[in-house]
């Protein structure tokens, strides 16, 4: 695990215990500090307590002499009242990646890559991984993908730690200045959290403002918001876009097609460039990258008809891409799976590639909006479950074409999550083929 010396002999209070929480106690204690943790679970107390914390409600105890209350990405410090606790203490309420910024200093020489943005980020952040890896450069994924930071080995001496890194744990950081910071793009999103769509930018924008002079800042410019994001930024910048990257050359890179993987790859290619990859390098890892479950991942060919599953478009937004990256060939091939648990921000993303789909199957409770707001503009299908929306998708479709899952929605309403959602998927995809 990461630990230091920076931490002896503070206390800290640990509010979650969930993967990450634990792994910021166990750091934590190995390193000397003193911890006082708390979950609602008892089970998850117990296991606190076998790593060394002592049990205590922060919300409870005397916060003054604490160095910080740590606490999941997942507490929206805009209402709970943990924040208003640690304030009156003046206590930081903090994050892992704020403490794996704080032990930097005891970890061997290495850089920092953080990719925030709305859509696109953990794709940008595992495909730098795989670059790198290919290249032979150490290097590890963190922050919101993979294994708890804190809970990770650190890496050789010349190596790189690649961070996704969500708007709530930008606000828990206050000492990450990355060596190279990314932003991809902006887009209206977890609009409960702040004061409107610019509070949300700022919080992204917040990332630049965290680094120093000499360090490197790249800003994928494709859309209004972050252009205005980059035109605030006064040191190193690379701006970038998705219109930089050659058809010809990403029909070489299977699992990155489409223009948001155009965009996916820009940035991607321009941190590997500073980190001093070279070309060769760089085009054998575009060309072997292997795409992430739940984002456009190629599930199955069945019969000639190719399934994909984009499970983690949560939004319009995310799902309007996918939707881009099957074109009429000649006339429209492509079958969409989408509904769930609407955000509110419609389908008005994802109206300029209607004219891509054949037909739409609707899931979930979004359906009758989904239906009522797509009108006649192309064939519905009120499928209402993903095994009905499957099977009618596979008795509809012909050799040559696709059917994408690409919900534009949250999974709630059917699902735990977006992954369980894109498991079932798979799951009936590969049944289709048993």
């Amino acid at each position: 695990m990461i630990t230091s010396r920076a931490f002896a002999g503070r206390r800290y209070a640990v509010l979650g215990l969930a993967r990450s929480g634990l792994a910021t106690v166990e750091a934590l204690v190995a390193s000397g500090a003193g911890v006082t943790a708390w979950d609602d679970r008892e089970e998850a107390r117990d296991d606190a307590m076998a790593l060394g914390a002592d049990i205590g409600n922060p919300l409870e105890i005397d916060l003054i002499g604490f160095a910080g209350v740590v606490v999941s990405p997942g507490v929206p410090l805009n209402r709970h009242p943990i924040a208003a606790h640690a304030r009156e203490a003046h206590v930081p309420v903090i994050g892992d990646v704020e403490l794996f910024a704080e032990a930097r200093g005891d970890l061997p020489p290495h850089k920092v890559v953080g990719i925030t943005g709305t859509n696109g980020k953990s794709t940008v952040t595992a495909l730098i991984q795989h670059m790198l890896e290919s290249a032979g450069v150490p290097s590890l994924m963190g922050g919101n993908i993979g294994l708890p930071i804190l809970s990770r080995d650190p890496i050789p001496e010349g190596g790189v730690y690649i961070l996704e890194l969500s708007s709530y744990q930008i606000d828990l950081s206050h000492s990450l200045a990355c060596d190279i910071a990314v932003l991809t793009n902006l887009s209206p999103d977890h609009l409960d959290r702040y004061d409107g769509f610019t509070g949300y930018a700022a919080s992204k924008a917040r990332l630049f403002g965290l680094q120093h002079q000499g360090q490197t800042a790249i800003v994928a410019v494709d859309d209004d918001p972050s252009k205005m994001v980059a035109s605030r930024i006064n040191h190193r910048l690379h701006r970038v876009s998705g219109k930089d990257i050659d058809p010809v050359d990403q029909a070489r890179w299977p699992a990155l097609q489409g223009p948001h993987n155009a965009q996916n790859a820009v940035c991607a290619i321009a941190v590997c460039r500073v980190l001093g990859l070279n070309d060769e390098q760089i085009e054998r890892g575009l060309a072997t990258y292997t795409s992430l479950p739940h984002r456009m991942e190629l599930v199955g060919e069945v019969g000639g008809v190719r399934w994909y599953n984009d499970s983690k478009a949560t939004n319009a937004a995310s799902a309007a891409p996918a939707l881009a990256a099957f074109p009429p060939a000649p006339d429209q091939r492509l079958h969409w799976i989408a509904g769930g648990q609407a955000k509110g921000d419609g389908l008005a993303a994802c109206r300029p590639w209607f004219g891509h789909v054949r037909q739409a199957y609707l899931i979930g409770e979004a359906m009758e909006s989904f239906a009522a707001e797509i009108g006649d503009a192309l064939p519905v299908d009120p499928a209402g479950d993903m095994a009905t929306a499957v099977a009618h998708a596979a008795a509809a479709a012909k050799p040559g074409d696709i059917v994408l899952l690409s919900p534009a929605c949250a999974s709630f309403d059917q699902f735990k999550d977006y992954e369980q959602r894109g498991d079932v998927f798979r799951g009936l995809v590969r049944a289709l083929g048993a």
